[in-house]
């Protein structure tokens, strides 16, 4: 294309060039290194609007929501030195869960970098490891070009932050050169189409399983493959179980849906891993939380394996079939070559017995505590909620209670941190969330210790005019670990007790509102009324603190190794 910015100065282009991505929203925090930016921001508020955070990691928890949201790529700002350092945690959670991010950072100028100056730190070399690439913009020549390439990276392939760094002197410099700015970059040539010998196989090795089950993460959903997956399950008959990151992929009131995998998975969805002949992987990366202890994961199945990035495939577990391609054109082929075999469905039994196992694998409420069940929350909110509503959740034992209790029917419908787990993120990536979807209702389910990592986003609610419903389940208790502390390390509740405070009152003095539930009777009735308030209205809910989520899996053990209620042990042996 012809480049018009000609006698424009860095800063201006970079802002011309987010709006010609149909940038809407921008997430950040000022800064003396990123003024320039930010005139230009002021100038062009009609067309690309900043949202101000309280704290740096905020906005890229905030970019990340409204990226995992929407679907589209979220942008964040901050300014060099502790600005730009606040930023890492952030950066690293989404590089985890492959989240397409652009993060831009000023810095000292170009005379001053490696002097030790005042608010200079080396983001090129910190950024190196968690981002898919790191750019520094070194005159205005560059810019736009620079930025058509991280929003290629960002997004083409694996999915995956990409961070930018502005000099304050390049910032004001003015582009000179008459040159096309080109978006080619050498070497950057992602497999998109799987290699067709490789998904017939793996479509006759279907045809001929008595026990196969596709294992399904996160990479379904950012590929936007869900429709080539219920196409291909409705043709198939064959049941599903989801990683963390690949819930709601596939509906799961949906009989077929045996849910959560792993660590904290359901057991019929861990039995039918561990007892499958064939497993069809598709976008995840197999992490350990998924699988247990790597050489006991699915030892009688064959694998056929399928991801864009060709490192996943064989780092953790080995492939019989690896195919190499974007999910949502896999899939798609495998649908067609699976539909031109004749399939007798050899694994009818196979599918019908998972289908009863699921069936009886739910836990019951004890409906005669006086004290509040974070399981006795989420079925009043299960009622409540409808398929568009999204749920954002923080990271602890709520977060593992609502992946295990909530249904959850449309893709990204349930966002939360999965492969840094990072405490803190619930807040900002809901606010994200609703910024980038205003029409739909936006959930935060939180702990009360992942809340206080970040909840000085109220202020951010109060000032945009932000409307989300927060539910905090306090326990008094960095919950996750005192369980770990509980049942694996002699009940040594080492500096796990929080003494927490009024988060009603915490709300009011953010100047919005607050709901305290005390009893099981009351929790109905304060969700509800936190939904029909105008204003964001938090609800506290006090859990009892001794309440585990069970089943749950030791570190490094097989999946299989559950312990904790659901159906009984006996249930899932051999038939």
């Amino acid at each position: 294309m012809a480049n018009n910015n000609n006698g424009k100065k860095t800063s201006e282009i970079i802002i011309d060039t987010l709006i010609k991505q149909r940038v809407k929203h921008i997430f950040g925090y000022p800064g003396a290194a990123v003024i320039p930016l930010f005139d230009e921001l002021l100038k062009r508020k009609n067309e690309i609007y900043h949202v101000l955070v309280r704290h740096e990691q905020c906005a890229v928890h905030a970019a990340d929501g409204y990226a995992r949201s929407s679907g589209k790529t979220g942008v964040c700002i901050a300014t060099s030195g502790p600005g730009a350092t606040n930023l890492i945690t952030g950066i690293t959670n989404a590089y985890m869960d492959s989240i397409p991010l652009i993060v831009i950072t000023g810095q000292v100028s170009t005379k001053k970098i490696a002097s030790d100056a005042f608010q200079e730190a080396d983001m090129m070399g910190i950024t190196l490891p968690i981002t898919k690439h790191n750019f520094q913009i070194r005159s205005a020549d560059k810019a736009e070009e620079i930025l058509l390439k991280a929003f290629r990276i960002a997004t083409e392939g694996r999915p995956g932050p990409v961070y930018i760094e502005l000099p304050i002197d390049v910032q004001y410099e003015t582009k000179l050169n008459n040159e096309k700015s080109l978006s080619n970059i050498q070497g950057f040539n992602p497999v998109m189409k799987g290699n067709s010998k490789q998904i017939k196989t793996a479509a006759e090795l279907i045809s001929k399983s008595k026990k196969p089950l596709f294992f399904i993460g996160g990479g379904v959903i950012l590929s936007d493959a869900c429709n080539e997956l219920h196409k291909l399950i409705s043709l198939s008959k064959i049941p599903v179980v989801t990683t963390l990151m690949g819930k709601a992929s596939f509906p799961e009131t949906n009989e077929l849906c045996l849910g959560l995998i792993g660590m904290q998975g359901r057991k019929c969805a861990n039995y039918a891993v561990q007892n499958s002949d064939l497993l069809i992987i598709a976008g995840s990366r197999l992490s350990d939380r998924a699988t247990g202890k790597f050489n006991e994961f699915a030892k009688k199945a064959k694998i056929i394996h399928i991801d864009i990035d060709p490192a996943e495939i064989g780092k953790n577990i080995p492939a019989e079939v690896p195919i190499v391609g974007d999910v949502k054109s896999v899939l798609s082929d495998l649908f067609y070559a699976l539909s031109r075999i004749s399939n007798k469905m050899p694994y009818k039994n196979w599918t019908g017995k998972l289908i009863r196992m699921n069936k009886k694998c739910s836990c019951s409420l004890d409906i005669n505590s006086k004290l509040i069940s974070h399981k006795k929350v989420l079925y009043e909110l299960q009622n409540i909620l409808n398929d568009k509503d999204i749920i954002v959740t923080g990271v602890g034992q709520h977060q593992m209670f609502a992946a295990h209790f909530l249904k959850r029917n449309l893709p990204r419908t349930f966002i939360t941190s999965g492969g840094l787990g990072t405490m803190g993120f619930g807040l900002p990536a809901a606010i994200g969330a609703k910024i980038a979807n205003p029409e739909k209702r936006v959930f935060l389910l939180d702990g009360d210790g992942s809340f206080q990592m970040t909840l000085q986003e109220l202020a951010t609610i109060m000032q945009e005019n932000i409307k989300i419903i927060p539910i905090i389940f306090n326990n008094s208790y960095l919950g996750m670990v005192a369980q770990w502390l509980r049942l694996f390390n002699d009940n040594k509740l080492s500096n796990v007790s929080l003494q927490n405070p009024d988060f009603v009152k915490l709300a009011e003095a953010y100047s919005l509102n607050g709901i305290k539930v005390t009893r099981s009777d009351e929790i109905k009735n304060a969700i509800d009324q936190s939904i029909n308030e105008k204003n964001t209205t938090v609800v506290e809910i006090k859990v009892n603190p001794d309440e585990d989520i069970l089943p749950m899996l030791k570190s490094n053990t097989s999946l299989d190794k559950l312990f904790g209620p659901c159906v009984p042990d006996n249930y899932f042996k051999e038939e």
